[in-house]
């Protein structure tokens, strides 16, 4: 028999910091210190009639890991109590969450409404895969509620966003949406990927399907990918539930514990990130060469006021305009010695990305123009690096522009 490390009765009394170390964990008859790793496939029966049991009932012990697995299911206990959602559902990646999240709610003749501002594998959902099977999809710009309120209408299947986007930092504000989409009938789904279960709670602003990219700041460390799906018991039981059994979208039980062991420090390393990523956005709104700063945590974000109202602080992600063309910003780039030309974010080591040329490459010109990603913009993911050495890299790849 497993025994739980934080029994449902204290987890309610406990703060996120001891939830993020103990939350979810169970103990073997080892009474083992470290969440234990089940890499195994599947599970035996001491009886056929045992196994004709659990399959009756599959929510009362493993049957196989592509369903569920002891590893997986603390992890998805940890981030669910993290969030405060009933369910969750973790896969093999960011992008399985979204689709995930999506298909399995959705049939033909159906309407979704979304923000433009997509990361670009979630734009390729929303406008090619699901025309495809008969979905109709209407993209506003999702800073303007009138905008959403025009497009949800009278009724509406679901509305997505991410908030705030990548990689321009549009924010969305939720309660508004939430309020929208349930006065017309939807379910309101949010990529929370950028502000973390840390920063911002989106169920709490009326979301009902919140979705992740574990591979960024919940790992945090460049090591694996994974994701997680949260939301209702009636969500996982009617729409998600049988989608993920039978599509396979799992994540393997040694990925969930690395990412067991990313949410442990979760806390510790936002926080950190966060305090450096507004040091480098205040140097660089100051910096001659740099044409637009934007970090919701600054004055000068457009949507400052929304950003204190629903996230705790500005994030870890900084994008800015570099003075030039793209010769001069490639220039800036390859001129960095300290942060990693990359395409990831939320690690512990800082990264930079020019997203017009990598992560929104397949998006035509003037879409990304739509969003504000031209050949000048540059993403920088703050790690956990000196701030000052940080700034000084960044201050001398500046001064070749």
């Amino acid at each position: 028999m497993t025994k739980q490390v934080l029994p449902p009765e204290l987890a309610d009394e406990v703060s996120q910091a001891t939830i993020l170390v103990r939350g979810g964990a169970m103990r073997s008859p080892f009474e083992e210190t470290c969440e234990a790793m089940f890499l195994t496939s599947g599970f035996v029966y001491g009886s056929a009639a045992e196994a004709e049991e659990a399959f009756k009932d599959d929510s009362k012990r493993f049957l196989y890991s592509r369903y569920r697995n002891p590893t997986v299911a603390m992890f998805e206990e940890r981030l669910r109590l993290i969030e405060g959602a009933e369910a969750c559902r973790a896969t093999a990646s960011g992008m399985a969450a979204v689709f995930g999240a999506l298909l399995c709610k959705l049939r033909a003749g159906d309407k979704v409404v979304a923000s433009r501002a997509l990361f670009g594998s979630c734009a390729y959902i929303l406008n090619e895969l699901l025309p495809r099977w008969g979905v109709q999809t209407i993209l506003v710009d999702g800073r303007d509620p009138s905008a959403w309120e025009a497009a949800i209408g009278g009724a509406v299947k679901l509305t997505f966003c991410e908030s705030p986007s990548n990689p321009a930092m549009d924010l969305v504000d939720l309660a508004e949406v939430a309020r929208l989409t349930h006065r017309a009938g939807g379910l309101f789904v949010v990529d929370n990927v950028f502000a973390t279960p840390l920063l911002q709670k989106p169920m709490a602003l009326g979301a009902d399907v919140v979705v992740y990219s574990a591979t960024k700041h919940i790992d945090g460390q460049g090591r694996v990918l994974g994701g997680a799906i949260l939301c209702s018991n009636d969500f996982l039981k009617n729409d998600l539930g049988q989608f993920y059994r039978h599509t396979g979208p799992s994540l393997s039980p040694f990925n969930a514990w690395l990412l067991l062991k990313g949410l442990e420090t979760l806390e510790l390393r936002v926080e950190r990130q966060c305090r450096t990523a507004e040091a480098i956005a205040r140097f660089l709104e100051r910096h001659p060469k740099v044409t637009r700063a934007i970090y919701p945590g600054l004055p000068s974000h457009p949507q400052h006021e929304l950003a204190k109202r629903q996230m705790k602080l500005g994030g870890s992600l900084v994008c800015f305009d570099i003075a030039g063309d793209k010769e001069a910003c490639f220039r800036f780039l390859d001129t960095l010695r300290l942060v990693d030309l990359s395409n990831n974010l939320g690690d512990s080591k800082s990264i930079v990305t020019h997203p017009a040329t990598t992560t929104h490459s397949r998006l035509k010109p003037e879409e990304r123009a739509e969003l504000g990603i031209g050949d000048s913009l540059v993403r920088l993911s703050a790690g956990l690096e000196a701030e000052a050495d940080l700034i000084a890299d960044i201050g001398r790849a500046l001064e070749r522009v």
